[in-house]
């Protein structure tokens, strides 16, 4: 979990410890009894190691007298949702509208720095790519199937390549280049579009060797957006940093990661070997 939301909830959580032992609840059991709740519930929220619901925060509130402060700690809640968003309440109705939130933030963009190990990044797939993705998404969360849809939405943000004074500096693991998405004519569409897009005067795309010397270890992808955000996805969610401190240390791992990596002629060459690769694999 984030820093950031991590300090949130301890925050919300001793605020609201403070309503119950201003309401004479001298325990958490004995709040526990009020409120019909598991013990462990209320450790858990005082703590920071659980995020109240909205309608905790109302019983709270009821139950400590302290119903002038529900609007307030509500808003808080939604704050912390903010910062960290659960995939299967995000994709709820399917992936296309996630795409199109993105798309507000990439127009409000200057520098992009980005950090797959695994995945060619979204605004460089193709759309064959992309569907193959899309539907894999579709399958592991149980989320209606707009794979389509949200393959077209996310075709969108290409526009930003071309557009304005952007500037993209991309990082790829090697591994990227041989995570099989839809079989070899897919990948070797999806590795020709990297030697297109490579050329475009305002993107840097460097390639980080599988036996380079590391000078930081890979950890998740992130995406950072100008100095103001970074979305970091994992399996179970997406969470977002605001907070200065934290985001310097993600420009610092960029850099570090970027010491690793090779550009120009030499991505090139990793490139065509891996199409190569592909050539030899068997279409069926």
């Amino acid at each position: 979990m984030s820093k950031q939301v991590e300090e949130a909830l301890q925050a919300l959580g001793a605020r609201l410890r403070g309503f119950r032992k201003d309401a004479g609840f001298a325990s958490g059991r004995a709040f526990a009894r009020a409120t019909t709740w598991q013990e462990s519930k209320v450790s858990r929220i005082e703590n920071g190691k659980q995020r109240p619901t909205e309608e905790d925060i109302r019983l709270w509130c009821e139950t400590t007298g302290q119903g002038d402060h529900v609007g307030d700690l509500i808003a808080t809640v939604r704050h912390v949702d903010e910062l960290w968003l659960e995939w299967r309440r995000v994709l709820q109705t399917g992936a296309e509208k996630r795409q199109k939130q993105g798309l507000q933030v990439y127009a409000k963009t200057k520098v992009f720095r980005i950090w797959h190990p695994t995945v060619v990044w979204g605004t460089l797939q193709t759309a064959e790519y992309a569907a193959e993705i899309f539907n894999q998404v579709v399958d592991y969360y149980e989320i209606p199937d707009d794979a389509e849809a949200a393959t077209a939405k996310r075709l969108e943000r290409q526009q930003y390549l071309y557009q304005g004074d952007r500037i993209f500096n991309v990082l790829l693991g090697e591994q990227a280049l041989y995570t099989n998405f839809g079989g070899p004519e897919v990948m070797k569409g999806q590795l020709d579009r990297l030697l297109a897009v490579m050329r475009l005067p305002r993107l840097s795309l460097g390639i980080l060797p599988r036996s380079a010397p590391s000078s930081i270890w890979p950890g998740n992808s992130f995406s950072m957006f100008d100095d103001k955000l970074v979305l970091v996805e994992t399996y179970s969610a997406e969470f977002s940093v605001s907070q200065p401190r934290e985001i310097e240390l993600y420009a610092k791992a960029f850099a570090l990661l970027r010491q690793s990596a090779v550009y120009g002629t030499t991505v090139r060459d990793m490139i065509l070997t891996a199409i190569q690769h592909y050539d030899r694999m068997p279409t069926d």
